[in-house]
């Protein structure tokens, strides 16, 4: 029966209903039989938990309706599982907990599917090289290039004098310049727009596991898309939910809930002129405990993170030392600081070695008076590339030439590291030997925006000087606690008295710097669930890249990267890739990229491994890469390799071997 709550809130909209048109008494009946039958479900869920705890638990709707993140949802579930993803193929048992919705995060409890990353003590950074395709696929690719730039250009030429009407944009008209250059508008035009169905898919709900798209169609390339009113479900391998905690269940869901409840959604002004909050303070101390530094700055952008805060640290007579990879970011940033600017090969240390000497003996330009600053700027995780920073060798030369380090850890802060604390703790090193350590929540934390974190005196100086603090919008509460709430998770909270023997980074939260109110369920709260998340994420990141080694497909970065790249190399071959992973029995939604976010003939798929995959999950890919990679060429790696029975049924050797 439904609760009574629901029939006098039915009753109450069931008089409103006689005043309004018939369509909308139609949509509003429907919603008041979605309550009531949410309701409904609702209550036989917490009679089950109230019952015996022997029989199989079976996946959650939703959490937050109920005052645990362990929810339960009635057995007529309307899912349809033609597409292999509502349900796990091995379903759990009675004695094992099922926490989350399975479209969301992936039900696995084989704990061999699991991995603890971590560079070992005393062994060399392994560099790893770009091996290069076939001569034929380089030639044909540039041949490709060649062919659409001549016959765009061609088609330009004459469309102009034929069909002006429909190349107006490129084309002045009553003494107005053109909207668009010819030019400076031809890759868009000519490549991008006739794959665009690759690029900018309407999605809806949760980017879990998997996730929804909004169908659409188009007559031809350069007509608009339109809506079909279909959707369909895809398993989502294009997501930056590292650690699987965007969802809409769950004890950080629930904690959000709750602050939205006592805090509302909003706290309408700059941090300098009344939009700080308790909740702010606490956030930025609980950061600045977690990545293990004395205090830290947070900001309600993770590109204005770097952009304000470089021009804070640089000005004119300083020297900026950057990657030739960095994100775009670190370049705004870079600009907007007056300081000298230098670039270094991608994560070549001799690069970087040469450059240090060179700038230092040789000093500011013309004046050649020593500079002010020395600031070298890399990344923890290349998101383009895969790549791990050598930040051991770094350190080397940081001790050596004596210049301040900022380490954007946009990508592997939650994701690297056996405690899930960034590069610095996938290397050992010690963070306060690290002069910066920036960062976002878009990622791991499943939130909003970036931080900044170092020495006490550095941050209240950039609490000052950095423009992202004094005229930029506060973080809002909801985004704040979900960071307090998924921080602590991957932390664990600890009990005063344990917390005296575990003072040392990393080491868990201490229960004070959690606000009364923040109720996370046991499994959050000791820290387990945050450290399945963590060797879940390297066990998928490991089997993938190594899958598709043996598989024969080339691929850039670390193994223990979640993020994937896989080399396609011809245009045309990347846009076939995306619609045919996304036209099997089981959709694969991938991200492709193309120049100008890579080198011109570097074409990838890009994959962005989360710890809500399962490891069957990881199987469908290599079935779908395996099958895609034969009909299109994809398999140039030399050496040894596999079938995908063999990867399949020796995931777990495959994960452990040792990096060559």
């Amino acid at each position: 029966m439904p609760s009574p709550i629901a029939l006098t809130s039915a009753h109450r909209q069931e008089s409103i209903f006689k005043k309004r048109s018939p369509s909308y008494i139609t949509a509003m009946r429907s919603a008041q039989s979605y309550l009531i039958a949410l309701s409904e479900a609702d209550a036989r869920a917490r009679s089950r938990d109230s019952g015996s705890t022997s029989s199989a638990p079976t996946f959650s709707l939703t959490s937050s309706t109920t005052t645990s993140s362990q929810g339960t949802v009635t057995p007529d579930d309307p899912y349809d599982n033609s597409d292999g993803l509502a349900y796990p193929i091995t379903p759990p048992t009675s004695e094992q907990i099922v926490f989350a919705d399975h479209l969301q995060f992936g039900f696995c409890a084989n704990e061999s599917y699991r991995y603890k990353a971590a560079h070992k003590p005393g062994t060399p950074f392994i560099e790893q090289l770009e091996q290069d395709p076939p001569y034929y696929i380089l030639l044909t690719t540039y041949l490709s290039y060649l062919f659409l730039i001549c016959v765009g250009h061609i088609r330009d030429f004459f469309g102009k004098r034929f069909y002006p009407a429909f190349y107006r944009h490129l084309l002045p008209f009553d003494g107005y310049a053109p909207l668009n250059s010819d030019f400076d508008s031809f890759y868009t035009r000519r490549l991008k727009e006739r794959m665009d169905d690759c690029f900018s898919a309407p999605v809806t709900g949760v980017p879990g596991r998997t996730i929804m798209l909004l169908d659409r169609e188009r007559e031809g390339y350069q007509y608009p898309f339109y809506p079909t009113g279909t959707k369909t479900r895809a398993l989502n391998i294009s997501s930056y939910n590292y650690l699987g905690f965007a969802n809409s269940t769950g004890g950080c869901a629930d904690a959000v809930e709750e602050c939205i409840r006592l805090y509302g959604v909003s706290t309408c002004g700059a941090r300098l002129e009344g939009g700080s909050s308790e909740l702010h303070v606490t956030a930025e101390a609980l950061v600045a405990r977690f990545v293990g530094q004395e205090d830290a700055l947070i900001s309600s952008m993770g590109f204005a993170t770097n952009s304000t805060i470089i021009p804070a640290l640089v000005s004119k007579g300083c020297l900026l030392i950057s990657d030739e990879l960095n994100h775009a970011s670190i370049r705004v940033g870079a600009r907007l600081s007056s300081a000298n600017v230098r670039m270094f090969k991608h994560n070549n240390m001799e690069s970087l070695e040469s450059l240090l000497r060179e700038v230092i003996s040789q000093g500011q330009p013309k004046t050649h008076r020593p500079w002010k600053k020395i600031l070298l700027v890399v990344e923890g995780l290349y998101s383009m590339e895969g790549t791990l920073v050598n930040l051991p060798k770094i350190m080397e030369l940081k001790k050596k030439y004596k210049f301040c380090l900022f380490v954007d850890e946009a990508h592997s802060i939650g994701a690297m590291g056996p405690n899930g604390r960034g590069v610095a703790d996938y290397f050992g090193i010690n963070p306060q030997s690290i002069d910066i350590l920036m960062g976002t929540f878009t990622k791991s934390f499943g939130a909003a925006g970036g931080y900044v974190a170092g020495s006490k005196a550095l941050i209240d100086r950039l609490r000052l000087r950095g423009h992202g603090s004094v005229y930029a919008e506060s973080m809002t509460p909801p985004v704040l606690t979900q960071i307090l709430a998924s921080t602590a998770s991957i932390m664990g909270v600890s009990s005063p008295s344990t917390l005296e023997l575990t003072q040392h980074h990393p080491g868990p939260a201490d229960p004070s710097q959690l606000p009364a109110w923040l109720d996370l369920p046991p499994s959050l709260r000791d820290g387990s669930e945050g450290r399945m998340r963590l060797r879940r994420l390297a066990f998928n990141a490991r089997y993938l890249t190594r899958g598709l080694g043996k598989l024969g497909f080339i691929t850039y970065g670390h193994t223990d990267s979640p993020i994937v790249p896989l080399l396609v190399f011809n245009p045309g071959k990347m846009s076939a890739f995306s619609r045919m992973m996304r036209a099997r029995k089981t959709p694969v939604v991938v991200v492709v990229v193309a120049y100008p976010a890579t080198p011109l003939i570097t074409s990838r798929v890009r994959f962005c491994v989360s710890a809500s995959h399962t490891k069957d999950d990881i199987d469908t890919i290599l079935r779908g890469c395996d099958e895609i990679g034969d009909v299109l060429d994809l398999k140039h790696l030399p050496g040894e390799r596999w079938s995908l029975e063999r990867i399949m049924n020796n995931a777990t050797e495959l994960v452990n071997m040792e990096d060559n």
